[in-house]
């Protein structure tokens, strides 16, 4: 409708009844003011985790039944009553990245190092521990093409040494080597199979400087079954510490099978030296040539007598190096002390027994 000029506006009835009819009063309309919190002179607006400023509320709705806020509100209402939304409890928040620390997040270390598949097998009646080291996938590149050397050796726990190290064979420029190797510790007991832990380390050969480490899993021996095979695939871990605190005269430096018998006939207890096992210097075949030797005694005086059983390495036209030994009798323990009370009790019966070398000369402990 388009207006003359000088011509008044004129409402309908109709208009003018709908203006009168329109329920409820009349409300102000908010100013943008309404919508921020009035802070205190000198209170700093808030600061985001990131350095930048954010709002500290958000936009309330409005409602016919909210209350006018007045200005003198304090501090904490006016952080809290402006945001008609409050924060979701951090429960139900969705985890953040930076709640996790790359340093100390297992499955990186997993995926930085790698994995290792091996089975292990506790031949009781041979007194055997079979290591067959399949395979690795994804292992940390090593050298400067982005590739590897790896190798894998283990250590029995406590008593690491030389001695009773073995090792694959090195395999070049990989990150998924296939070994399908078997290494086998002979003269494994009961006993070590309760108190051992087997070491299982991957490494990476280098022809110039020293081998590295890559890394490093452990398993108790007791977790093992006599006659079962267990299956393993587990991801290397690094370095862990060694106990500094173990007695270093009980490193170990081989093992040693020896027979006892008394013969009734001869009158004398015969001790068999049937075979040595992972000797610091040994056959190039690993094994060493059975020997017996015979004391004349009485069968009643063992019970109150020592044997001692030293190796050493043979050099010509040097003095002699100790490797190591053992001590049968009554001032021995666990399966030495076994061993001795009983060929005592079994008369004219060979008993067979592996006993660990150690690196202390059996005088000391009997002068102690």
């Amino acid at each position: 409708m388009t207006l003359r000029k000088g011509e008044k506006t004129t409402i309908s009835i109709q208009e003018h009844m709908a203006i009168d009819v329109c329920p409820g009063p009349i409300k102000p309309i908010k100013q943008i003011s309404d919508y921020f919190p009035r802070f205190p002179r000198g209170l700093p607006a808030a600061v985001g985790r990131s350095g930048t400023l954010r709002p500290a509320v958000s936009q309330p709705s409005v409602g016919p039944t909210e209350p006018p806020r007045e200005d003198d509100e304090d501090v904490d209402r006016l952080f809290g009553a402006y945001g008609t939304t409050p924060a979701p409890p951090p429960p139900k928040c969705p985890p953040t990245e930076e709640a996790v620390d790359p340093e100390g997040y297992e499955s990186d270390d997993c995926t930085a190092l790698g994995t290792l598949d091996f089975s292990l097998l506790y031949d009781q009646e041979n007194n055997a521990l079979h290591c067959t080291i399949n395979k690795a996938k994804g292992l940390k590149p090593m050298d400067h093409n982005g590739l590897a050397d790896p190798y894998v050796k283990l250590h029995l726990l406590p008593g690491a040494s030389k001695a009773n190290k073995l090792r694959t064979k090195t395999l070049r420029n990989t990150l998924n080597p296939t070994w399908n190797e078997t290494l086998t510790y002979y003269g494994i007991t009961d006993e070590d199979m309760i108190r051992k832990t087997l070491r299982i380390s991957v490494c990476d050969e280098d022809k110039f400087r020293h081998n590295e480490f890559i890394g490093e899993t452990r398993i108790p021996l007791k977790k093992l079954k006599p006659n079962q095979t267990k299956n393993f695939s587990i991801c290397l871990e690094k370095q862990l510490p060694i106990d500094k605190t173990e007695d270093k005269s009980l490193e170990e430096r081989g093992r040693i099978l020896i027979s006892l018998k008394y013969s009734s006939q001869k009158q004398g207890l015969l001790v068999g030296i049937i075979r040595c096992a992972h000797l610091a210097a040994m056959d190039a075949n690993g094994y060493s040539d059975p020997y017996e030797f015979c004391y004349e005694i009485k069968h009643g005086d063992l019970a109150k007598k020592t044997l001692e059983v030293t190796v050493w390495d043979y050099d010509i036209g040097k003095s002699n190096d100790f490797i190591g030994g053992v001590v049968l009798g009554i001032n021995a323990k666990g399966e030495r002390l076994k061993h001795w009370f009983d060929c005592l009790k079994n008369k004219d019966k060979k008993i067979e027994r592996w006993h660990t070398l150690t690196n202390e000369l059996p005088g000391a402990v009997l002068s102690d």
